[in-house]
């Protein structure tokens, strides 16, 4: 006999809890930078920071976690200096390359 779920049974899916290590949120970073979403790439941070713990995040960026959430939310714009702060915080650099390489 086949046992139905329901929707409303299943567990949220939480990014922050597959980003364990440095390598992960490199990567899930990048690839928010390569899809050119601002705001994508403001929460992609805030659901890192999380994974990180954001309370160590803020303390690492000299901002409160009050400001950081506001600044990490979906549909923030951060500027460049929190988003760097905060890359620094987490261990992680944005990166330049060329769109076209010859």
């Amino acid at each position: 006999m086949t046992r139905k779920t329901y929707i409303a049974d299943l567990s949220d899916f939480d990014m922050a809890r597959q980003l364990k290590s440095d390598e992960d949120i490199a990567a899930y970073v990048t690839m928010v930078i390569e899809e050119g979403d601002a705001a994508e790439l403001a929460h992609a941070l805030g659901v890192a920071a999380k994974a990180r713990g954001m309370r160590d995040i803020a303390q690492a960026t000299g901002l409160s976690r009050e400001a950081l959430y506001k600044a990490l939310k979906p549909n923030a714009k951060p500027r460049f200096d929190t988003i760097n702060r905060v890359c620094t915080a987490l261990g992680v650099q944005l990166i330049a390359k060329p769109i076209h390489s010859h």
